[in-house]
C-alpha cells in the first residue's frame, strides 16, 4: 500500500507531469520537422544537385539473395535482403535534428528572456545605524537594539 502511496506522490507531482506533456509535444513537433525536412526542404536540394532523391540515396554493400541489383529505393533493396548504407537517410536525420535544436534553442532563449524580466529589481537596503551600546549594524528606524536589547533614543 505505502508503495502505491509514494507512486502517486510521484506522479502528481507538477515536474513530472510537465515532462509528459513535453514528450507529447516532443514527439508531435519531431514528426512536423520529418515532414518539413522530406516534403518541403530535400526535393528542392535534391533537383538543384540533379534530381537527387536524398531519402533513396544509398550504397549497396552486399546483394540480396533474393534478387541481385540495381535496386530503384531502399525499400527494394531491404526486401531483396540487400545490406545497404542509407547516406540519404541519415543527411535528413541532420537536417531534421538541426532543425529541431534550432528551434528548442530559441524556445529556450525566450523562456529565459522572459524569467529575466519576471525578477523584481532588488529593493534599496534599508539604512542602518550603529547601536551606541554594542556597535552592531541595526536598521536606523528601530527604537530597541536587537543584539544587546538596549533601548535607544529617537
Amino acid at each position: 500500500m505505502r508503495l502505491i502511496q509514494e507512486f502517486k506522490e510521484f506522479a502528481m507531482r507538477g515536474n513530472v507531469i510537465d515532462l509528459a506533456i513535453g514528450v507529447v509535444i516532443g514527439g508531435a513537433f519531431g514528426a512536423i520537422v520529418k515532414s518539413l525536412v522530406d516534403d518541403v526542404i530535400m526535393p528542392p536540394i535534391g533537383l538543384i544537385l540533379g534530381n537527387v532523391d536524398f531519402s533513396n540515396f544509398f550504397f549497396v554493400l552486399k546483394e540480396g539473395s533474393k534478387q541481385a541489383g540495381p535496386y530503384v529505393s531502399v525499400a527494394a533493396a531491404k526486401s531483396a535482403g540487400a545490406i545497404t548504407l542509407n547516406i540519404g537517410l541519415f543527411i535528413n536525420a541532420l537536417v531534421s535534428f538541426g532543425i529541431v535544436a534550432f528551434a528548442i534553442f530559441m524556445l529556450v532563449k525566450s523562456i529565459n528572456r522572459l524569467k529575466k524580466e519576471e525578477v523584481p529589481a532588488a529593493a534599496e537596503p534599508a539604512p542602518v545605524k550603529d547601536c551606541p551600546y554594542c556597535l552592531s549594524s541595526i536598521p536606523s528606524k528601530a527604537s530597541r537594539c536587537p543584539h544587546c536589547t538596549s533601548e535607544l533614543s529617537s
